[in-house]
């Protein structure tokens, strides 16, 4: 397994949350609610990048604003890499957060949250949390799939799985620069999602890397746009299809 040193870079947002922290089926979970009247059977699933609910950026608020209540599942077991951490020691970081200890706190969210009346759930997730978002398509535990700047995917293995195995409607935010999903393997993502037409899109955003959709330099005009647009294609996909 590689990485990149942009899974660890990152630029803190202004902006204070006003969502809250619950816990849910046993987990610490970052819940934003729409403020006036919404579909309480359909939920997001706003899965972080290794930061996890230490980064202020990967807090849900703007799905919420967009009429979705959602989640923010804290499933790195209170351990997310730490801001100011080194890149050499990422892959000792991944051995401890497989899905054998990461897949457990998500699943007992989704539960709950099914026990209490939501039927329908969208996924968003950002560099780790894209791999989530493919493992929950593959089960169609989802009915609506977003991934920006997605890790930990194989290539061609993952997109053939999902073609073969998920229902989900599927949007990727693409970066130009991106060690873990690159443009050599966004064609090849083209070319194989072909096969589910207009349910498959790929957004590209020239000038952004790898984590632009979360924790991009906001000070970039060519990343804030990415930034912006990455949310407005998300939000525009879970209208369309959840």
């Amino acid at each position: 397994m590689s990485f990149c040193e942009d899974c660890v870079k990152q630029v803190v947002h202004d902006g204070t949350p006003r969502g809250t922290i619950q816990t849910i089926g046993g987990i610490t979970t970052y819940v934003a609610l729409p403020s006036g009247d919404y579909d309480k059977t359909k939920a997001v699933l706003f899965l972080t990048d290794i930061f996890g609910l230490t980064l202020v950026n990967n807090k849900a608020d703007a799905f919420a604003d967009n009429g979705y209540a959602t989640y923010v599942p804290e499933y790195l077991n209170g351990d997310a890499f730490p801001a100011d951490g080194d890149f050499s020691k990422l892959g000792e970081w991944f051995a401890n957060h497989t899905a054998v200890q990461t897949r457990p706190p998500l699943d007992a969210v989704i539960n709950k949250l099914k026990e209490e009346g939501i039927t329908s759930f969208g996924a968003t997730g950002y560099c780790f949390g894209g791999r989530y978002v493919f493992d929950l398509s593959f089960e169609n535990i989802i009915k609506a799939s977003v991934v920006a700047h997605p890790s930990l995917l194989q290539v061609p293995g993952d997109l053939n799985d999902y073609v073969e195995k998920s229902k989900a409607p599927l949007l990727i935010c693409a970066a130009e620069e991106d060690g873990q999903y690159p443009v050599e393997s966004q064609k090849i993502g083209d070319t194989i999602f072909a096969a589910l037409g207009d349910n498959y899109k790929r957004a590209y955003f020239p000038g952004t890397s790898h984590g632009f959709a979360v924790r991009g330099d906001l000070s970039n005009p060519q990343v804030k746009a990415g930034n912006e647009g990455a949310l407005k294609e998300a939000v525009s996909w879970f209208k369309k299809h959840l």
